[in-house]
């Protein structure tokens, strides 16, 4: 899939990726994204613990990769106002991407590997 190929890249070029917790970091290495990934959530970690994290790594951009429901919603829209307070880009792209592409079928990031392998097991099976 193309958007992941694309978020892949991001991450490798230096980016770092906030998802909401361990098990989504989990299903972005499954999907062999790698590089800096950080869990908004794990730890008991706060809102601003979480932007602090971001801004000691001295990047100016961020990936807000948070799940596609209401809370997710919601801590992707703070997070942005956050970071945008502090001058860094919030990229939206790819979850807006992935939300649109996957709609009310997939409620979060770790979602993504199991909705992923059964698209691929029935495209295989159109294909034979």
């Amino acid at each position: 899939m193309e958007l992941l190929d694309r978020l892949a890249m991001e991450s490798a070029r230096g980016i770092p990726i906030i998802v909401e917790g361990q098990r989504d970091m989990d299903a972005l290495q499954k999907l062999a994204i790698k590089g800096d990934i950080i869990s908004a959530k794990g730890l008991g970690k706060s809102f601003l613990d979480v932007l602090s994290e971001v801004e000691k790594r001295g990047k100016g951009e961020v990936i807000i990769l948070m799940d596609f429901d209401r809370r997710g919603r919601e801590w992707a829209k703070r997070l942005t106002q956050g970071f945008e307070r502090m001058g860094i880009k919030s990229n939206l792209f790819f979850w807006s991407g992935l939300r649109s592409l996957v709609g009310k079928e997939v409620k979060d990031v770790e979602g993504l590997v199991s909705y992923l392998e059964t698209l691929k097991g029935k495209i295989g099976y159109k294909i034979n």
